[in-house]
């Protein structure tokens, strides 16, 4: 069936949840997971919270932080499981792009994701990456709720 399952994650709650549901099916079929996080790069514009706060050096550092953070539990959730898992992480202006190109690059045959990541004002105006990813990718999607 399977043998390579891409699974984007933001490291929001409903992300998670995805991310552990995807590792099961992975671990069920006996695919290998690649779990993936993209982090947006430094704006000097922007209305996320931590780039109107933080220098350009200090975002850097906290995207990296945060990045090796949620591949770190979800490498955990992978073990534990019982899931061979790799991860990787990119920074870019579109996360959506950045997903569909991986699962190419890859090799992947299933891309695994939350419905949605980001809630309230930050999903409205940037738009939902899963909807974007269905929308584009060749590649076969399943979308956890």
């Amino acid at each position: 069936m399977y043998k390579h399952i891409l699974i984007p994650t933001d490291g929001s709650q409903l992300s998670t949840g995805a991310v552990e549901k995807a590792l099961v099916f992975a671990q069920e079929v006996g695919a290998r997971a690649t779990i993936l996080t993209v982090t947006e790069p430094f704006r000097v514009f922007s209305a996320t919270i931590e780039q109107l706060e933080l220098t350009r050096k200090e975002y850097d550092q906290h995207c990296k932080q945060m990045a090796e953070r949620i591949l770190a539990d979800a490498n955990g959730r992978a073990r534990t499981i019982g899931t061979e898992c790799s991860t990787a992480q990119f920074s870019s202006d579109e996360p959506a792009s950045a997903i569909i190109e991986t699962a190419e690059e890859r090799g992947c045959d299933l891309i695994a994701m939350a419905s949605h990541g980001r809630k309230g004002l930050a999903a409205l105006l940037v738009g939902s990456v899963t909807i974007k990813v269905l929308a584009h990718s060749k590649t076969p999607v399943l979308v956890y709720r």
